[in-house]
């Protein structure tokens, strides 16, 4: 008999970040992930019982609950019109698309279908951010007067950039896309929605197509001012999973996570990262855990379709434009648009 409390899953992509879903998957106590498609069907049958080469017969012939789409940007749209039809909740990894018209679509048909879609946003999940946000809550600097990001890492040098996920090579919007994007939904966590964006980046590896370092300057609606860098040319020092650093500088004192995932105040140590299983804190488990929370009690998700798009896309939106324009962009000329 089949327990009632336990959703059914299914995974579409499993390559290389599609791995971290997989184990995540696997630790969920109210789920089972019975089948797995893949174009590489070798890949496809080590995730799960069920092992498909095409998404439109896995959908056929399973009975799921919902829908992992860990796939490539471009293929989200024409995935999520097949999971739509057949009324599956569905997660979908960023980014959500390419193109700010495919990504409203989704939203769009998501909507009209009344289905459950969340975007796989795990960056705020990362518990050294969730440990800043109760610490920035209960005052422990004030108030926040800036903050920088800063994100690195050196898989970008040489002629083979990227080596783990290649395909980045050839995208035409790639660093704020793909990994800034992060910190910009980070940021909105963190310090409240983003009004305006002011974008600079430039592509240093000729063997990569689209911008490998960016300097964003995003303004809050709180009026507070954030930046954000990144490139993929240097480890962070000393080496750890945050992939960079952050600062907040409040009233009260500077607010540092460190590259290990440390919270420092003014230097002193507040709150230690204690490693352990799982992508980057197990960040990818907790924000497949809050997709199953909210699917089992109709809470909001954070990262929700309708929000992630007008609230986090947008601003990615916002930086492309304005690298364009060189000029600062607001959010609301993106989602008026």
């Amino acid at each position: 008999m089949t327990d009632p409390k336990r959703l059914r899953g299914a995974i579409i992509g499993c390559g290389f970040f599609g791995q971290r879903h997989i184990e995540a998957w696997r630790r969920i106590p109210q789920v089972d992930l019975v089948a797995a498609c893949d174009l590489d069907e070798a890949r496809a049958r080590a995730a799960a019982p069920n092992a498909y080469t095409s998404a439109e017969q896995m959908l056929d012939r399973e009975r799921l609950d919902f829908v992992d789409i860990v796939t490539r940007a471009d293929t989200h749209l024409p995935l999520l019109r097949l999971t739509v039809a057949r009324n599956l909740a569905v997660i979908c990894q960023k980014p959500i698309a390419p193109t700010w018209a495919e990504a409203r679509t989704m939203v769009e048909i998501a909507e009209a279908a009344k289905i459950p879609f969340m975007v796989h946003e795990n960056w705020r999940w990362q518990p050294w951010y969730r440990a800043a946000h109760d610490l920035l809550s209960r005052g422990q600097i004030g108030t926040p007067l800036l903050y920088h990001m800063k994100t690195r890492h050196r898989d970008g040098v040489g002629p083979n950039p990227f080596p783990r996920q290649s395909y980045v090579r050839d995208l035409e919007r790639f660093f704020i896309d793909e990994t800034l994007v992060h910190h910009i939904d980070t940021g909105r966590y963190l310090f409240g929605d983003v009004n305006s964006i002011f974008a600079q980046a430039r592509t240093l590896n000729p063997a990569v197509r689209g911008e490998d370092q960016a300097i964003l300057l995003l303004s809050h609606a709180s009026g507070l001012p954030g930046i954000v860098d990144g490139h993929r040319y240097l480890d962070p020092d000393p080496p750890g999973p945050v992939m960079g650093e952050a600062f907040i500088d409040g009233e009260l004192g500077v607010l540092r996570i460190s590259p290990t995932g440390d919270l420092l105040h003014e230097g002193k140590l507040v709150w230690r990262f204690e490693p352990g299983e799982g992508y980057r804190g197990d960040s990818v488990g907790a924000t497949q855990r809050h997709f199953i929370e909210c699917l089992t009690t109709g809470l909001p998700f954070e990262s929700g379709g309708r929000e992630y798009l007008e609230k986090t896309f947008s601003a990615v939106e916002a930086a492309y434009r304005s690298l364009g324009e060189k000029r600062a962009i607001g959010l609301s000329e993106i989602v008026g648009s």
